[in-house]
C-alpha cells in the first residue's frame, strides 16, 4: 500500500489505462511506471477514484501484441511481485510512504 499526498499535484496530468476483466467489467488506472526485471516488462498502475488515502498497487507484466498494441497479464509468482514492488519502491522512495 502507499500513501503520499504529493501524488494528486494539480500540475500533474496523469495517464489513465482503462482494463477490463474477463467478466468485461471496466476499471481506470493511472498509470506510473514500468518495471524491468529479468528480461520482461512490468507496467505499475493504481485504482483512480478508490476513495481512499492508501493505494494498492497493481502489478502486470506487458506482452507485446503488434508494434502498437500491448496487452496485460496478471502474475501468479509471488516472487516476482514482490521483486518488481522492490524496485518500484526503491525508485520512488521520495515519493511515496509505503505501509507494509
Amino acid at each position: 500500500m502507499l500513501n503520499n499526498d504529493d501524488f494528486t499535484n494539480e500540475d500533474y496530468e496523469a495517464e489513465i489505462i482503462t482494463l477490463e476483466d474477463d467478466l468485461g467489467n471496466e476499471q481506470d488506472f493511472e498509470f506510473v511506471d514500468v518495471v524491468e526485471y529479468e528480461g520482461e516488462e512490468y507496467i505499475i498502475l493504481l485504482p483512480v477514484d478508490d476513495g481512499e488515502d492508501a493505494y494498492d498497487v497493481l502489478i502486470l507484466r506487458i506482452e507485446s501484441v503488434d508494434d502498437e498494441t500491448e496487452s496485460y497479464v496478471g502474475i501468479d509468482d509471488e516472487e516476482i511481485l514482490q521483486n518488481v514492488f522492490s524496485i518500484f519502491k526503491d525508485r520512488y522512495k521520495d515519493e511515496f510512504d509505503y505501509e507494509e
